[in-house]
């Protein structure tokens, strides 16, 4: 089976991919910003020895054993966060993952446990049952830190009740084109959620890609989270479509634009990443909507994956200086649309 952002998903003309995670801690050790070393070692201690109980086929991977490349790719794929990549001096950090990577828990991060599970397209409903079916079979053997009041407690305030982070990443080309993206996201602020560009230089978004998630746990069930995100990923993925047709009545101004991006997509020497990114979201635009004959969706994907740079310097199994991966990066682009 290939790896979930390679897999075709629901919606995933404007939904690129879903996550739901579960904030856990375990009772009798301090949390993280007062946790000794010590502890940490006895927290991935415990881990490691539940871990052939708890199945789903996931192997532990110690983060000291990694290299830099290694760690920078599992963050540009979203499995870890750049501050849990970062700590070379810690050798308790570790994750739990499976070979699709669909499934990835992350150890002595903020939280002692994070449980992140991962899908393409709009899959809030079946990565909530689970990412709890995972924590049901996890809080078998571990003790987490639970109050009757307040729920789970995390080292994060805004995490404390359910623990719970339900996220969509979605790729909005329409409302950004028709500057009606800072309406539309002040709009989604209002119903317990909050927005935040995935990529960005500065002020400036890169590749027009968003993502949604809830701001409030506590008082709220993981269900009614989960339909509130949901319901919001909804209103956009059809505001964001009506926009799309709108644009596309004037077929020969709308097609020409992405054609000339293509061309240059497909035709540079020399690409960068932030204009790979921009480039490519329009490339991805023009292919949902029928405008681009030599695409498909999994040749978008793997643009998408393998133009980043440590999974670009992994594809040619090299280090790189900037200058070269600018040109490795254009080489690629050619290499997966003839494909």
């Amino acid at each position: 089976m290939s790896n979930w952002y390679l897999q075709n998903g629901k919606d995933s003309d404007v939904v690129i991919s879903t996550r739901v995670r579960l904030a856990r801690n375990i009772n009798g050790f301090n949390f993280e910003n007062k946790c000794s070393k010590n502890e940490k070692r006895k927290i991935l201690t415990k881990i490691q020895e539940i871990q052939p109980k708890v199945g789903y086929g996931l192997k532990l991977l110690k983060l000291k054993d990694m290299d830099e490349l290694t760690k920078q790719a599992l963050v540009e794929k979203h499995l870890i966060s750049p501050e849990f990549a970062n700590n070379n001096e810690d050798d308790s950090k570790a994750i739990l993952i499976n070979d699709e990577e669909n499934i990835c828990i992350t150890i002595n991060g903020k939280d002692h446990l994070k449980i992140q599970v991962f899908a393409e397209g709009f899959a809030t409903d079946e990565l909530l049952n689970l990412a709890v079916e995972i924590d049901q079979k996890l809080e078998k053997f571990l003790d987490y830190s639970f109050n009757k009041k307040y729920g789970y407690l995390t080292a994060c305030p805004s995490d404390v009740g359910t623990g719970l982070r339900v996220s969509s990443m979605l790729h909005l080309p329409g409302l950004t084109l028709t500057e009606n993206i800072g309406t539309i996201l002040k709009y989604v602020n209002n119903f317990g959620t909050s927005v935040k560009s995935v990529y960005s230089e500065g002020n400036k978004s890169v590749g027009d890609i968003y993502e949604i998630s809830n701001n409030q746990t506590l008082g709220f069930t993981e269900q009614e989270i989960a339909k509130n995100v949901k319901a919001v990923t909804q209103k956009l993925i059809e505001q964001e479509r009506t926009t799309r047709k709108y644009l596309g009545k004037d077929k020969l101004q709308f097609e020409d634009g992405i054609y000339r991006d293509f061309g240059i997509f497909t035709n540079a020497r020399i690409m960068n990443s932030n204009e790979c990114m921009d480039l490519l979201s329009s490339v991805k635009l023009g292919t949902d909507m029928g405008v681009i004959s030599e695409l498909d969706d999994l040749k978008v994907k793997k643009l998408y994956l393998y133009t980043k740079t440590a999974n670009l310097q992994k594809y040619f199994g090299k280090t790189m200086d900037s200058e070269e991966e600018n040109v490795k990066r254009a080489e690629l682009i050619k290499q997966i649309i003839k494909e």
